[in-house]
């Protein structure tokens, strides 16, 4: 396997992962759907993503050679796949909060 490729061999594999999760943290709730919701949606989906290459670079470089090659990718996974549901479980949490909290004030307004 070429060495350029190593690094990011966890993103790659695992990418169609994060899309699933990336299109199911867009799609619900579905209401409701207005542009700031999206554009925060997206903005959310490329910091995870990046956050995830960024773990992923850095679990591969520090990783010792205790268990070999191996716990190298071993730990990149491990390091992309936390950051990238951390990220985005969190903003799952934050978004529902403030979608209730809309919600409420709709119905305090009326």
């Amino acid at each position: 396997m070429p060495t350029t490729i190593q690094p990011d061999l966890a993103f790659i594999l695992f990418l169609p992962a994060f899309c699933i999760v990336g299109t199911l943290y867009c799609c619900y709730p579905r209401k409701p759907r207005h542009a700031l919701r999206w554009i925060a949606d997206l903005l959310v989906l490329v910091l995870a993503a990046g956050a995830s290459v960024a773990a992923m670079r850095w679990g591969f470089r520090v990783a010792s050679s205790v268990g070999g090659a191996l716990w190298k990718q071993v730990l990149a996974t491990l390091l992309a796949f936390a950051f990238f549901f951390g990220i985005v479980g969190a903003a799952a949490v934050v978004r529902a909060r403030l979608l209730r909290r809309a919600v409420d004030l709709r119905a305090r307004a009326w």
